[in-house]
C-alpha cells in the first residue's frame, strides 16, 4: 500500500488511484463462502438448477464480492505515513449493478473521495469502488469503502 506524509493525502482526493489485479471467482470461492454465511440459495451452489434461470448458471454472492473490497484495495489505496494500523470503518453506500458469474475474473478500480482528521492521529479515508467484471460493460457494484487509518 503506497504511503505519504499525512499533509499530502489530500492531493490524492478525487484522483483515480489504480485498478487491483484480475481476481477469479471460481466455484469453490463461492461454495466456501456459502459454507462461512450458511447462504446456500442454489443460485449461488447448484450448477445444474442455476442453468436454469436468467443467469444460466451460478453466480456469486454478492456480499463475497463486496467482501473482497480490503484485499483488492490493499495495494492501491493510499494511506498515511506511520500507520500503525487501518480498520474497514464500514461503507457509506453499495449499488449492486449485475451479479458475477462463475468463472468470472474480477479488479477492483479505486478513487479517493474523502480524508477527514477525525481526531489527533486518526484518519478517516473514503474512496469509490467500482468492481469491474472482465468483459462486461456495467460493473458488478460501485461502493463507497470508509477506512479508519490510525497514526
Amino acid at each position: 500500500m503506497p504511503l505519504v506524509p499525512v499533509a499530502e493525502l489530500a492531493n490524492y482526493v478525487g484522483k483515480e488511484l489504480g485498478r487491483s489485479e484480475w481476481l477469479n471467482i471460481d466455484q469453490e470461492r463461492i461454495n466456501k463462502f456459502a459454507d462461512c454465511t450458511g447462504d446456500h440459495q442454489f443460485i449461488h451452489v447448484d450448477p445444474e438448477k442455476a442453468k436454469q434461470t436468467p443467469f444460466g448458471g451460478t453466480i456469486a454472492h454478492g456480499f463475497l464480492t463486496l467482501s473482497l473490497i480490503p484485499v483488492l484495495m490493499e495495494s492501491i489505496l493510499v494511506l498515511p505515513q506511520g500507520l500503525k494500523m487501518v480498520v474497514n470503518y464500514g461503507l457509506d453506500s453499495v449499488r449492486f449493478i449485475q451479479p458475477v458469474p462463475v468463472n468470472s475474473n474480477v479488479r477492483l478500480v479505486v478513487t479517493m473521495t474523502e480524508v477527514t482528521e477525525k481526531k489527533p492521529g486518526q484518519w478517516l479515508v473514503k474512496a469509490n469502488a467500482v468492481l469491474e467484471i472482465e468483459g462486461q460493460e456495467k460493473p458488478a457494484y460501485i461502493a463507497e469503502p470508509l477506512s479508519l487509518c490510525f497514526v
